[in-house]
């Protein structure tokens, strides 16, 4: 049955107005009743709208699924705190977040509960392989998408009106880290690994197309799995054909490994890998050998924001953690949606995703507007050295 309103109001309001009514309500939607409970609610009440947030709270990359929500919890507070009022009516938003263990089956199933739980907008998923298949779901349910942090771009390729994403793609991302490899270290002989997922493996083909193009070897070609922990026989083959460059498109608890044994296999190749591998955990993973790490960012590093400073402030003070990597991506997401909230003057889910296109914000991340697929117009890719183990801005390169 079709959703008509975006928003859920407690359980015990509801039955209390449908008991005062004294009308059965056989043959109605819950939403069509948890409406008709709104309609005669006090106006001191606050109607609760829901946003999804979705990401892998469990498994290897849990530490970046939970950053995710961290930024989208940090907004919900924050505009709750300040109050907020949709077509006359005091408006309290509830996180929704579900644990989608970077799984296409589990985020496909994530993405069914959250149609069913009435939200009005979706922040998620964080991996491409995860967020493509979900999305048709939204789609279905005529319920806006925005991805903090899945950079295939095939994500908004499917001609689909709900999906939007608030980083830059790997058609941006893979040139930007072959360019530096072939101008930059001068490589003429590249290797490239992926670990099989979307994301991984649509990295590694947009990074090989600009490589090829540059009139630059690739040299081997090898595929690993996201679940993998020892990447010794990959690596003794690719130490086999002397490459200049290894790329690994893949994530930072497989890339951290992966760039510790190829150190200990006595590789001297400069290792790069996106943004995946892209965080400060990765320098934990692979020890000494993280400073033979070149990664990048699909977006601009935190510390050249402008609100960057101020952002990482409220988020420590609040989590008592740093910053991984997308945690102001998802906190800008959740102002983009209420913002359309705004702007159509609703919480019902079809017109907050008819008000998405003209989308004109400005956020810690920077300027968000989107073009007729859902990708940002303005974006930059942030490559990244390690000094110490931790990342270190080596340029950025705007889009």
């Amino acid at each position: 049955m079709r959703v008509k309103f975006a928003y859920a109001v407690s359980i015990a309001t509801a039955v209390a107005m449908l008991t005062a009514c004294g009308k059965k309500q056989d043959g109605e939607s819950a939403a069509a009743a948890s409406a008709a409970a709104v309609a005669v609610a006090p106006a001191s009440e606050a109607t609760i709208v829901k946003i999804g947030h979705a990401a892998p709270l469990t498994g290897g990359i849990a530490h970046l699924g939970k950053d995710n929500e961290n930024g989208a919890r940090l907004a919900v507070e924050e505009i709750n705190t300040q109050g907020l009022t949709i077509d006359g009516r005091k408006i309290q938003l509830q996180l929704d977040a579900q644990d989608d263990a970077a799984d296409p089956k589990a985020g496909t199933a994530v993405a069914q509960k959250l149609v069913d739980d009435h939200v009005v907008a979706v922040v998620g998923h964080l991996n491409s392989g995860v967020s493509i298949p979900a999305s048709k779901i939204y789609s279905d349910a005529s319920i806006v998408q925005i991805s903090p942090s899945s950079t295939n771009p095939a994500y908004t390729q499917q001609g689909f009106k709900t999906t939007y994403r608030v980083v830059a793609t790997d058609a941006q991302q893979g040139p930007a880290l072959a360019n530096y490899a072939t101008k930059a270290l001068g490589a003429k002989r590249i290797a490239i690994v992926d670990d099989a997922t979307a994301y991984g493996k649509g990295l590694a083909d947009e990074f090989a197309k600009t490589v090829e193009a540059s009139g630059a070897k690739v040299v081997a070609r090898e595929a690993t799995n996201d679940r993998a922990t020892d990447f010794r026989a990959i690596l003794t083959k690719i130490k086999s054909v002397q490459p200049d460059v290894i790329m690994f498109g893949g994530m930072d608890a497989t890339g951290g490994p992966f760039t510790k044994q190829a150190a200990a296999l006595g590789i001297r190749a400069k290792i790069l890998g996106g943004d995946g591998v892209c965080t400060d955990k990765v320098g934990e993973l692979a020890g000494t050998a993280v400073q033979n790490l070149v990664c990048s960012e699909a977006g601009l590093a935190l510390s050249k924001m402008d609100r960057g400073a101020a952002f990482e402030k409220k988020y420590e003070d609040r989590f008592h953690t740093p910053v991984q990597i997308y945690a102001p991506f998802t906190y800008d997401a959740v102002y983009v949606i209420v913002d359309a909230m705004k702007r159509a003057n609703s919480i019902e889910a079809p017109k907050v995703l008819a008000a998405m296109p003209s989308t004109d914000y400005n956020g810690v991340i920077g300027h968000i507007a989107f073009d007729d697929k859902g990708d940002l117009k303005e974006g930059a890719i942030t490559l990244y050295d390690f000094k110490d183990g931790k990342k270190a801005v080596l340029d950025v390169v705007k889009m």
